[in-house]
């Protein structure tokens, strides 16, 4: 091993692991905050006027696409480097898992004789709160794409197997 290689492995080690990963942290930080934030702000807009696009538009945007976005993003910057349609796959499921979501909450709360909007939107908000800081939720593809990479590694011949 030369000087320069050493000089570079003893820097790799040093780096904290974030800064070695691809795509900005900061980026990411905004991503959960805003995913955070998104089910207060429509929370918050019930209070305006009925009827009105800025009271119905956060509102439904937020119990469409918060929560399954909230589980699904964002994604491993390894999954978003990867050639594929990780992304338009999180896009396909985001809306369906939230509705999901949505109906599961509308459902315990009808059971529980205690549903209002405020307390549906309080649930789902506290729900994004609560998950958007965890890592993501695997996707079928990038497992798919994970569990091929495993096999071809496991085909390679290998210094155990006397090659």
């Amino acid at each position: 091993m030369t000087h320069e290689e050493e000089a570079a492995a003893v820097t790799d080690i040093e780096k904290p692991a974030d800064s070695r990963a691809p795509g900005p942290p900061l980026l990411r930080l905004w991503l959960r905050a805003a995913l955070t934030l998104s089910g207060w702000v429509a929370l918050a807009v019930t209070a305006l006027p009925g009827g009105s696009p800025l009271r119905w538009l956060p509102v439904l945007l937020f119990v469409t696409f918060g929560p399954g976005c909230a589980l699904l993003l964002p994604r491993p910057p390894a999954e978003r480097t990867r050639p594929g349609g990780a992304l338009l796959e999180t896009a396909a499921l985001a809306a369906p898992l939230s509705l999901s979501l949505a109906t599961l909450t509308a459902t315990a709360l009808f059971v529980l004789e205690s549903y209002s909007v405020t307390f549906f939107l309080a649930s789902l908000a506290a729900f994004c709160t609560v998950v958007a800081p965890l890592p993501a939720v695997p996707l079928p593809a990038a497992t798919r794409e994970a569990a091929a990479l495993r096999a071809t590694e496991r085909l390679k011949p290998g210094p155990w197997r006397g090659r």
